[in-house]
């Protein structure tokens, strides 16, 4: 599972580097022309009263406050397209999907200590890889489509339910001042949000916030660094139903 490792991890530096210490209080208005002070084009512009690194710790403040959250990954690791939709909450509730390009996918169902897993076929001989023939043809054929039941406290699962363990990204992403800059107005699904950008080194992050409701995070661009990432943040508040598969379409390991 190194490509899903790498990709939790990068998910981790993209909420934490919005929370780096920076310079902070600088003019952090959109590259376009700022309007005067109290004109009508101020007033109407979201956030117009914040600074870029004001904005970016309203929204981190709204978002860690969400229960529940789904998050939606997509990203590229050592060449591979990987992608993953998770919905979780903080109560360690998680269900969702991830994928790796043409290497197959698997489901992950989680709660409280539990967890279950489900493989396709494409993914059990990905990383299976290097066993003999004949043992990865009998792993597939009891395992693919098929849910397993283990403890979330495993040591094989830690890496892979990272993304699942929506307290812990939360509590990378503390509030700090910034050097993020406003990019103007843009939406997302739908929702009006505002753009803005901060630089670490060679890497760019293009933070959008909505400016309707809750300024929640709606999304997250990572450029220029190794693993480029997008991730959506949706479904705030909303409870994450986890169902327990039937025993019929569990394995049958003995």
């Amino acid at each position: 599972m190194r490509l899903l490792t790498r990709t939790a991890v990068n998910t981790a530096c993209a909420f934490a580097v919005l929370g780096l210490a920076a310079c902070g209080g600088t003019d952090t208005t959109s590259s376009k022309e700022a309007a005067p002070k109290n004109s009508p084009a101020r007033e109407a512009e979201p956030f117009a009263k914040l600074s870029g690194p004001e904005v970016v710790n309203k929204a981190m403040a709204a978002t860690k406050k969400a229960k529940s959250m789904k998050i939606g990954i997509d990203t590229t690791s050592d060449g591979e397209k990987v992608s993953a939709h998770l919905s979780s909450d903080t109560s360690g509730n998680c269900t969702g999907t991830m994928a790796i390009g043409p290497a197959g996918a698997m489901e992950i169902r989680k709660t409280g200590d539990t967890v279950y897993t489900k493989y396709d076929e494409a993914l059990l001989r990905e990383q299976s890889k290097g066993e003999p023939a004949e043992d990865i043809d009998a792993a597939v054929d009891m395992l693919a489509g098929k849910w397993l039941k283990s403890k979330a406290s495993e040591p094989d699962n830690k890496d892979m339910l990272e993304l699942c363990d929506l307290n812990s990204l939360l509590e990378d992403s503390a509030s700090n001042d910034t050097e993020a800059r406003k990019d103007g107005s843009t939406t997302v699904d739908g929702h009006p949000a505002l753009r803005l950008i901060e630089k670490d080194g060679a890497a760019s992050y293009t933070l959008t916030v909505a400016t309707e409701g809750q300024p929640y995070i709606l999304k997250i661009d990572a450029a220029g660094n190794e693993d480029p990432m997008t991730m959506t943040l949706s479904e705030f508040g909303k409870p994450v139903v986890v169902r327990k598969p039937a025993a019929k379409d569990m394995a049958d390991i003995g």
